[in-house]
């Protein structure tokens, strides 16, 4: 969701300074070449035995290591056959890559028995991944040609038309619980860094949201996630995390490298983003899941006048051959009398797969808020906060919204999938986007993997409101994009 008055809270200035380092990384794309697939390579043959020994093993330095990771993670040699490690409960529906996750996502919590498998660029340099403690990150540059002339909204994340951007820099400090065993409480942590233009897309009230509330400001730093992971072995495994943490339903996340494509639907664009209280995830067995949560409501600190105490309850079901997977949650259920993003959310995920290499995410969600000021009337909103086209005479109303999306994806080998998106949102009082209309928008996508750690997506997108002229600040009633963004992992 992008918070405020969506048509007047964003700069106009143009900028340039990140121009250099995109430059870089899309040169760095465009020499890369892979022949397989593969993290690292398989290990050298030893020397034949008893063979004198001249040259004694060289000693890499930091940065000599970190270059290393990326010559064999995009020249691998053949994928060696080491048995997968350990796991508990059912097989992974999926491959990652080339998608962004193994397993039908919940949200809350780790996947409770998948092992921690993951090796990073950075990591490896500093210590050869020999901790449990991660550092890992992104930098994420997009380009974007639209047929209106300043702004794409309400697309997300690509903001600003026309424009190459410098979208997301993402540092994560990580360390996942031992969710395998089941014997011993275990504990995690998450702390993430962001810098770029998509802090508009990720910031909370109460932290450092004055960048945008009250300077507007193009480019911005967030703190977008800040959690305690502690793991029980109750039941087949429980999950207890507190802190901020992404908003519990959903396909789509903030994080790029978290999504099937990289502009965002509709649904996704306006919905909430992320919520400061503590959540419960309990496994009761390998296909159903429940969680529990009390949270300040949605996009605000806890020492914020608009925190509201507001609870979450979901439930997931898979189905004994993982095809299909039903998550549905109540998000953020108070009162819901106005305040900031004080979101009553009700949605359901459906994931299905026909097969190996072709399955569906389908998405839907009802929201509301009540006594919300009306547009042009004597109650003032909120700074951030848009009122609703309300009847004539009314001085607040109950602003509702409701929204679909399908995504079908086609594996097309280890590297490559294609993507295409039907989105729909009806905005029924203009209290999300400015505009009170219906929406309508198709994407298609194709996203390429070099080696492992860098990703190409680009995308082609059609929208239209069918109500009234919604786009590029009111001219247009459709709206044409072609981007692309661009993501190094490190």
């Amino acid at each position: 969701m992008l918070d405020g008055d969506l048509l007047s809270m964003i700069p106009k200035s143009r900028s340039s300074r990140h121009w250099r380092a995109i430059a870089w990384l899309v040169a760095i794309a465009i020499m890369v070449r892979l022949p397989a697939r593969g993290q690292q390579p398989a290990p050298t043959p030893d020397p034949v035995p008893n063979a004198p020994s001249s040259n004694p093993p060289e000693h890499k330095n930091f940065f000599a290591r970190w270059a290393e990771f990326y010559r064999q993670d995009w020249r691998p040699a053949p994928a060696s056959s080491a048995p997968a490690p350990a796991r508990r409960g059912l097989p992974s529906p999926l491959d990652a890559p080339p998608f962004p996750n193994e397993d039908w996502s919940y949200g809350g919590a780790p996947v409770i028995g998948e092992p921690d498998t993951n090796s990073y660029p950075l990591m490896t340099a500093i210590n050869n991944s020999s901790s449990r403690s991660k550092l890992y990150g992104w930098i994420d540059p997009t380009l974007n040609f639209s047929t209106s002339s300043h702004l794409n909204l309400p697309e997300a994340n690509d903001l600003y038309a026309n424009r190459l951007e410098l979208n997301q820099v993402v540092l994560y400090a990580e360390r996942l619980p031992d969710s395998v065993q089941r014997k011993h409480v275990d504990w995690g942590y998450h702390l993430t860094a962001l810098y770029g233009t998509d802090y508009r897309f990720t910031f909370a009230k109460g932290y450092f949201s004055g960048q945008s509330l009250d300077h507007h400001r193009q480019y911005g730093f967030d703190p977008t996630l800040e959690y305690l992971d502690i793991y029980f072995p109750w039941l087949q495994g429980a999950n207890l995390r507190l802190g901020r943490f992404i908003s519990v339903p959903g396909i789509e996340a903030q994080l790029a490298p978290n999504n099937y494509i990289f502009s965002h639907s509709l649904l996704y664009a306006i919905d909430p983003f992320t919520d400061t209280g503590i959540m419960g995830t309990f496994k009761l067995n390998d296909q159903w899941i429940v969680q529990a949560g009390l949270t300040a409501g949605h996009d605000v600190a806890l020492w914020t006048p608009d925190a509201r105490p507001s609870g979450t309850a979901c439930i997931s079901y898979t189905t004994h051959s993982v095809n299909d997977n039903i998550y549905a949650c109540a998000n953020g259920i108070n009162s819901g009398n106005y305040a900031y993003n004080n979101l009553q959310q009700y949605d359901s995920t459906w994931y299905h797969r026909f097969s190996k290499s072709v399955h569906m995410a389908s998405e839907a969600w009802y929201m509301y808020e009540r006594d919300v000021p009306a547009i042009g009337g004597r109650i003032q909103p909120e700074t951030g906060a848009n009122a609703a086209y309300c009847l004539p005479g009314e001085e607040r109303c109950t602003a509702p919204e409701y929204a679909a999306v399908n995504f079908l994806q086609k594996e097309l080998s280890v590297h490559d999938f294609l993507s295409l998106r039907t989105d729909f949102l009806n905005d029924k009082k203009g209290q999300r986007t400015g505009y009170a209309t219906r929406y309508f928008e198709n994407t298609i996508s194709f996203n390429h993997w070099f080696g492992t750690t860098v990703q190409l997506r680009p995308e082609l997108r059609f929208e239209r409101a069918w109500d009234k002229k919604a786009f590029d600040s009111g001219l247009h009633q459709n709206q044409f994009t072609g981007a692309s963004d661009l993501i190094f992992h490190f």
